[in-house]
């Protein structure tokens, strides 16, 4: 399968911002309360549910990845970067980090008991999500639960450098009734939405996503098992593209 576009843009750049990335971004013990509790309780609702193996979709350089293992989760790390993957793997050897797409997935159907997608899927174009999120779906079993963190807003940002690296990847927000909409489309039940303010950017906001998945497949996806992924909060210089807006 060739690789499209926009995962080789992401892939690319966070090979180039790998070390960079991990000396700048904020560890999970120095994330805001809100972030820490969010994490917290899906840790709790997956115990809770009877376990089974959690996948930490856009990894990064693992650091969430090994916050989930200390909450007693059996926690692995999906990235589409080399780089970041094999700084997960040098900082935590006992845990095991993937390089792959976090929409096609080396991954039996039903096979998980938990998805984390922290600050992942904004790299995705919109179009691309119902086919994401159904793949989520696949891999989840009846009762898992899922926890999407991210960006929201109504805008397609291309940052010229980020890190203090140039990057040639996308980021698309779109608002997080819409997100939460695409879940439910793909079978899953929101049992928690949380947004806060972004005090840098009023027409953006964090927001956090509950959601447990009942089972079954929805009829108006096809899975073509494309590809994306990568991982974090990212703070970016750049553009915002012209003619990106996205409809509410």
């Amino acid at each position: 399968m060739t690789e499209p576009a926009h995962l080789a843009a992401v892939r690319e750049s966070y090979d180039t911002v790998a070390a960079d990335y991990l000396r700048l971004v904020v560890p999970p013990e120095g994330m805001d309360p809100v972030s820490r509790a969010m994490l917290a309780a899906f840790a709790e609702l997956v115990r809770e549910s009877g376990g089974g193996e959690v996948a930490d979709l856009g990894c990064g350089p693992g650091r969430v990845t090994a916050y989930l293992d200390s909450l007693g989760l059996s926690a692995f790390g999906v990235d589409v970067s080399g780089e970041m993957v094999a700084l997960a793997r040098r900082a935590y050897p006992r845990l095991r980090f993937l390089r792959g797409s976090m929409a096609a997935l080396d991954v039996a159907d039903g096979a998980l008991g938990g998805i984390l997608a922290w600050y992942s899927v904004h790299h995705t174009p919109p179009e691309r999500l119902p086919q994401l999120f159904a793949e989520f779906a696949r891999v989840l079993a009846p009762g898992g639960h899922l926890l999407l963190g991210g960006h929201a807003g109504d805008a397609r940002l291309c940052p010229a450098e980020a890190y203090g690296h140039p990057v040639s990847y996308a980021s698309h927000l779109i608002p997080a009734g819409r997100l939460a909409g695409l879940l439910e489309q793909a079978g899953f039940t929101i049992t928690t939405r949380l947004e806060q303010p972004n005090p840098q950017h009023v027409d953006r906001s964090y927001v956090c996503i509950l959601a447990r998945f009942e089972g079954g497949a929805p009829d108006n996806v096809i899975v073509d098992r494309m590809v994306t992924g990568s991982s974090g909060i990212r703070p970016e210089r750049g553009r915002q593209c012209a003619a990106a807006r996205n409809p509410g």
